[in-house]
């Protein structure tokens, strides 16, 4: 039976509608590179993976060390994960005694200067993606940086949106095909911040952390054993106070706006053109080096952490909000996805199906502007959910009304059952089982798991870096145990050796100084398309 909550007549028409496959789905994983001691690697990316500035599906992100792996979107979550796999199983097979660390949360860890910071060539571009970390040092600390994820990127099949646009309330049916979709996806995006405590809760993975990661400041947390640190009920630390989320908002005055595409482009566009008094201090171009891009309240879009975004591809150096006011929303990025370490991916199929039906349900549901009290809540629950989650006495704030997270939880589970039945058809398939096989979690919070992390450490007698350490080794022993087929391996090597030519040819063409590429990266507008050679 379909819940009063959803929009009927979108979920009738999906229900009614014979496309093979209601969404795409990719993934980006983060994976930080360490040594067999458990530190960080301070080597340079290998060469043998392709350049970091230009493979499609191999790069870094913050650090030297941190790999991204990113897959394209496919019809079918069992490709997701089989192209996954085959990028782990080319990478480990250059490392050497190098592996990849299993959790969200970083290794043992010295200095944070000492932290190598991404390296992208000598283009204009590379050097401008390292200038940016570089400012990230500066203003947040490189020890936040290296903490890891995924990102799960969701589109709604091509075929379906002419489809519920038709059936679409008038409002929303006058809309244009563009702006429908555009606003379907910001409804998505708010709903999916309302929601945005289930994450952690159901797949958080990271209650402990090693203790250098504080290196030495006093906290909250309670001691595990002498390197590790921790909290009793904790899902998710990565999404709490000690990890990811929007510190711009400290002193600067900086929210991005999520009532419309427009209000949440003109949001990060103000973001990135005003000055920020506490970022002056750090100085711009300091002895002839970039400490940052800039001193504004974000150096660019990237900048502003959030648990969800809207998202378009982007051309040659095209800033991104530019790309989203050009073509408008082409994805929605799911940014708080913790890594599981008991997990050779750091993922799987029931956990994709189940996210994938909530992004879709989140899709289908009314979605209400978000004013100041509810914004507040919404950072609320997600702290709580991050730092108490497994606390079965713990109240969230809905609709301005309190509310405890297993009552939510499970109200919740039956409108993602009506959801889950349409996207499997008439048969009992993936979907529905995902969405089944979190009820346990509901009812024990210990089948959660940051609680079966905390279990196998006290059942061990392992702290965090040494559990992690020991999973790790496992995750490179499965990966190496199945080398690819020739073909795939061949084709991986031809892909590093085409990203080293196109750096090389981006090098070569480079005629301005890096002053002048900035600012006419920076000066590129809606109207004035981007003053820099196309590759």
């Amino acid at each position: 039976m379909f819940t009063s909550s959803i929009d009927q007549r979108l979920l009738t028409a999906l229900a009614d509608s014979e496309v093979p496959s209601y969404y795409r789905i990719g993934l980006e994983k983060e994976s930080l590179r360490v040594n067999p001691n458990a530190t960080i690697a301070t080597t340079a990316h290998p060469a043998q993976l392709g350049a970091a500035l230009t493979h499609p599906h191999i790069t870094t992100d913050f650090s030297e060390a941190l790999l991204e792996l990113v897959t394209p979107a496919f019809d079918q979550i069992p490709e997701v994960l089989d192209f996954l796999e085959i990028l782990h199983r080319f990478v480990y097979a250059q490392l050497a005694d190098e592996q990849l660390w299993a959790t969200s949360m970083p290794c043992v860890l010295n200095q944070g200067q000492s932290i190598p910071l991404a390296r992208y060539g000598q283009s204009n571009a590379g050097q401008m993606k390292t200038v940016y970390r570089r400012g990230l040092g500066y203003r947040y600390g490189r020890l936040m940086q290296l903490i890891s994820g995924i990102h799960v990127n969701f589109s709604l099949n091509e075929q379906l949106w002419p489809l519920l646009h038709s059936v679409a309330s008038a409002e929303q049916a006058a809309l244009s095909p563009q702006a429908f979709r555009d606003h379907r996806y910001m409804v998505m995006v708010r709903n999916l911040q309302r929601l945005g405590w289930v994450v952690p809760y159901l797949f958080g993975a990271s209650p402990a952390i090693c203790a250098s990661f504080l290196q030495g400041e006093s906290s909250s947390f309670a001691h595990f054993d002498a390197h590790t640190l921790y909290r009793p009920f904790a899902t998710s630390l990565r999404m709490g106070d000690i990890g990811y989320q929007n510190r711009q908002e400290e002193g600067t005055g900086m929210k991005a706006c999520y009532d419309s595409l427009d209000a949440y482009i003109r949001s990060l566009t103000w973001a990135i053109e005003t000055p920020c008094p506490q970022y002056e201090s750090i100085g711009v171009k300091v002895n002839g080096q970039y400490r940052q891009l800039n001193d504004h309240v974000l150096q660019i879009e990237n900048e502003y952490y959030s648990t969800v975004r809207p998202k378009q591809l982007t051309e040659w150096m095209e800033r991104p909000t530019l790309a989203l006011r050009r073509r408008g929303i082409l994805y929605v990025e799911l940014r708080s996805v913790d890594v599981n370490a008991f997990l050779p991916l750091g993922i799987d199929a029931e956990q994709l199906y189940f996210l994938a039906t909530l992004m879709l349900y989140c899709l289908l549901l009314p979605g209400p502007r978000i004013d100041a009290r509810e914004r507040r809540a919404i950072d609320a629950n997600e702290l709580l959910a991050a730092h108490r989650g497994r606390d079965p006495e713990l109240v969230l704030e809905r609709r301005g009304q309190p509310i405890k997270l297993k009552q939510w939880l499970k109200e919740l589970d039956e409108d993602l059952i009506a959801v889950a039945e349409v996207l499997d058809g008439d048969t009992i398939g993936p979907h529905r089982a995902s969405v089944v096989a979190q009820q346990c979690k509901i009812d024990d919070p210990e089948a959660t798991p940051s609680a079966q992390m905390l279990a196998t450490m006290r059942s061990q007698g392992l702290g965090f870096a040494a559990l992690a350490r020991q999973l790790t080794t496992q995750h490179r022993d499965y990966f190496l145990a199945q080398p690819l087929p020739a073909a795939k391996q061949q084709w991986l090597e031809q892909l590093a050796a085409e990203s080293h030519q196109r750096q090389q040819q981006i090098e070569a063409q480079d005629q301005l100084s890096f002053d002048d590429f900035l600012a006419r990266y920076f000066a590129q507008s809606e109207s004035v398309p981007v003053d820099l050679a196309v590759i």
